[in-house]
């Protein structure tokens, strides 16, 4: 559809393709990242004539498409194909169980030595709360590597985990049986609506915010749940709100690749998500929606991790 079509955006792609314009916009995006694409701002993209031959003109001697097979199993490019057709992506218990753990070990590599020893220490008052006790809610705790590892260092403290994925709660709870955590208890819950009426002294988002289909419903929710000296810390992709400034970072085509099979379909997997998606939670829209849901202090934390950034935020 975009051979010798000139410059197109996602709007006019999709009138000519009948596929569903935003997640036309992530692939675009995603291509012109892999130079595949040529990227004209704003928010214009090109096949150009090389690239043309190659992947959409089978008559070419160029022509190689065909060649590219394989990489991922076919039930999961045929629901990702359907998702452009309708707009609707998937969500991470989908997966199943297996792709709970997928990402574990690096997980409580940084939670046992990066969060807990630095990060926390950095938020105006935490830890001294932590260590006297003090109520804390891991929201889209995942595999619980977080949860289980401030568990572990303030034992004084209650965490709750709590994630809408079953089988990671599932996961978590062996967690607990095997560490016998009496102060961690995990619940099966989104974001927008936390379970019971408990106020939280700490609330945690780590990676999970542009995941969520309504990230304005779940950081109102958080707002409503935290006491008004509490504390909600944000971990998030680095990214900047333009796509041509985003084009600078080398690992740019391999975030939008996570973001279409995973971060921006389960974005969109319920009809009208927001579909932020991997890039789409960047420190202006961060701020933005926070202040939007009454929060009125908020700052930017730079722990010199290439590939996220951090937000301290208060009531």
């Amino acid at each position: 559809a975009m051979a010798d079509a000139g410059p197109m955006s996602a709007d006019e792609l999709a009138t000519k393709t009948g596929l569903h314009p935003r997640w036309l916009l992530e692939w675009m995006r995603l291509q012109a990242a892999a130079k595949i694409l040529v990227y004209e701002p704003v928010d214009r993209f090109m096949l150009p004539p090389e690239a043309t031959d190659i992947l959409a003109r089978p008559a070419s001697r160029a022509y190689a498409a065909d060649s590219f097979t394989g990489g991922y199993p076919m039930e999961q490019l045929t629901g990702l194909m359907e998702s452009f057709r309708t707009g609707i992506g998937k969500t991470y218990e989908s997966d199943g169980p297996c792709a709970v753990t997928k990402s574990e070990a690096r997980h409580i590599k940084t939670a046992r030595n990066q969060v807990v020893p630095v990060m926390i220490p950095a938020l105006d008052g935490v830890r001294e709360k932590l260590e006297r006790g003090a109520l804390v809610a891991d929201v889209g705790c995942g595999d619980g590597a977080l949860a289980v590892a401030i568990a572990q260092a303030f034992p004084r403290s209650t965490i709750h985990a709590m994630d809408p994925n079953a089988h990671a709660i599932a996961h978590v709870d062996g967690l607990v049986r095997q560490h016998a955590l009496a102060n961690l208890s995990t619940f099966v819950a989104s974001a927008e609506n936390l379970p019971g009426e408990d106020r939280y002294d700490l609330i945690i988002t780590f990676d999970c915010v542009h995941d969520m289909t309504d990230p304005q419903a779940a950081i109102g929710e958080i707002h409503r749940r935290l006491k008004p000296d509490g504390t909600w810390f944000i971990k998030d992709i680095r990214s900047k709100p333009n796509f041509e400034d985003n084009l600078r970072n080398p690992m740019l085509a391999m975030m939008y690749s996570f973001s279409l099979f995973t971060c921006m379909s389960s974005a969109m997997s319920e009809p009208g998500g927001a579909g932020l998606g991997t890039l789409g939670f960047n420190p202006e829209i961060a701020e933005r929606m926070s202040r939007q849901a009454g929060f009125t202090r908020f700052r930017m934390l730079d722990f010199k991790d290439p590939g996220n950034l951090y937000y301290e935020v208060r009531p």
